[in-house]
């Protein structure tokens, strides 16, 4: 596999082809059985140039790559061949995947307490989170600091049984068989700290109603939290 096209200088190709390379054999363990070493890498190489397209440090997208790499890889497996008790899986979409979309999925992991599998994306991802957001999760207990915008993929939106786009215009794939949902909630972004904070709380009751439409989730035990394939 080439990686001529990376966004490393000259200097650093080596170093970029040996961490990827790394990262594919790592992930090509992980999922032996489940895909081959060459579909693995090609996530991985595939993985690193979408996120490098809005990366403003390339110090950060080796270790980014790799999440990215394995969540797409967890959702592809989940969509081929779900487990026996899935539990259901969510995702929310906003236009840059660095407020909306982040807080609701964080929001609905801690009222649903690992009976849900949440993602979320982004059909243009910014380059970092708003730190106003980050700031309104953490007053409520809830660290998303490590979390990182990821672009729209078709592994999420296969994997996914409900999907709520929050302003990603119609940037998001319509697939049968999937439940959307349209939250109208005005994006944080330059809005100040209360205005940020009505946000967050809004999404917070429309996270809570969600939940009511999710019986499974409330009845389902936490012996599979993620509902991911054995991988």
């Amino acid at each position: 596999m080439s990686f001529d096209d990376l966004p490393f200088g000259p200097d650093d190709l080596e170093r970029a082809e040996k961490e990827l390379s790394e990262i594919a054999d790592r992930l090509a363990e992980r999922f032996r059985g489940t895909f081959t070493h060459a579909s693995v890498e090609r996530y991985v190489f595939e993985s690193y140039q979408a996120l490098a397209a809005s990366a403003r440090l390339a110090a950060f997208l080796p270790a980014l790559t790799e999440r990215f790499a394995d969540d797409r890889l967890v959702a592809l497996a989940y969509a081929q061949k779900p487990p026996v008790r899935p539990v259901p899986q969510v995702l929310f979409v906003c236009d840059r995947n660095a407020a909306r979309s982040q807080m609701a999925a964080a929001l609905l992991d801690m009222q649903a307490r690992g009976r849900v599998n949440t993602r979320s994306a982004g059909s243009r991802p910014a380059a970092e989170l708003e730190l106003g957001v980050l700031e309104a999760m953490a007053e409520i207990g809830a660290d998303i600091s490590a979390e990182y915008p990821k672009p729209l993929t078709d592994e999420f939106v296969a994997a996914a049984d409900i999907i709520v786009t929050v302003g990603c215009d119609d940037a998001c794939p319509v697939l049968p068989g999937k439940r959307y949902l349209d939250w109208n909630v005005p994006d944080p972004e330059g809005k100040d700290m209360v205005e940020v904070r009505r946000i967050r709380d809004e999404l917070d009751l429309l996270v809570a109603d969600l939940l009511t439409y999710l019986p499974e989730a409330a009845d389902r035990g936490t012996d599979d939290p993620k509902g991911t394939p054995d991988v």
